[in-house]
């Protein structure tokens, strides 16, 4: 995983000796410099975004960095990466959450005491999902099969939307002697 430093690319980029994340004008500068950086990652690579030493981010801000590089990436412009948050607070989150759920997006997330979430808005049964494979640290569509009792291609299918939603990791993994998709948490 790489870790970006929030308060340290707002000091490069704004100059301005603030920790607050403000502004939808300083949120663009931010996104950009996110966006420049996230192209010389591999295809694969997880891209956390530290908050911890962030103060203050306003929804205008939460939606121009968070919801348009999670709207960018689901439509496949930075390739094969996935973006979670780190070191949140709960009004970080708040707002975040406020910018993604207008957008029906969603992010993981972990919180500054550790615990892991999920921001933004994701229906019922993908959330269930979801809890599975965070629960188990990974799963293949055959095993979800069995533990949820539904048939191997609506397992599939979750499995495949929470992939092209970032929420989970696909991998190709050799299993009893035949290739399968295995989904495990990012």
């Amino acid at each position: 995983m790489t870790t970006y430093n929030l308060y340290k690319l707002l000091k490069e980029e704004l100059k301005n000796g603030f920790s607050d994340l403000v502004t939808r004008q300083s949120g663009q500068v931010i996104r950009e410099r996110i966006e420049r950086d996230i192209a010389q990652e591999k295809d694969g690579s997880i891209i956390a975004l530290d908050f911890s030493k962030i103060g203050v981010v306003d929804y205008s801000c939460a939606d121009e960095i968070v919801a348009k590089l999670i709207s960018r990436l689901l439509s496949g412009e930075y390739g094969d990466k996935y973006i979670v948050l780190t070191g949140l607070n709960e009004n970080q989150k708040e707002n975040i959450e406020v910018a993604l759920e207008r957008k029906d997006l969603a992010v993981m997330a972990e919180m500054r005491d550790g615990s892991r979430v999920l921001i933004g808005s994701l229906n019922n049964y993908l959330q269930k999902t979801l809890d599975l494979i965070l629960e188990k640290g990974k799963i293949t569509g055959g095993e979800l099969s069995e533990m949820l009792k539904v048939p191997a291609n609506t397992s599939g299918t979750r499995l495949l939307n929470l992939h092209k939603k970032r929420l989970v990791k696909r991998i190709d993994e050799m299993k009893n002697g035949g290739r399968v998709w295995v989904y495990e948490k990012v």
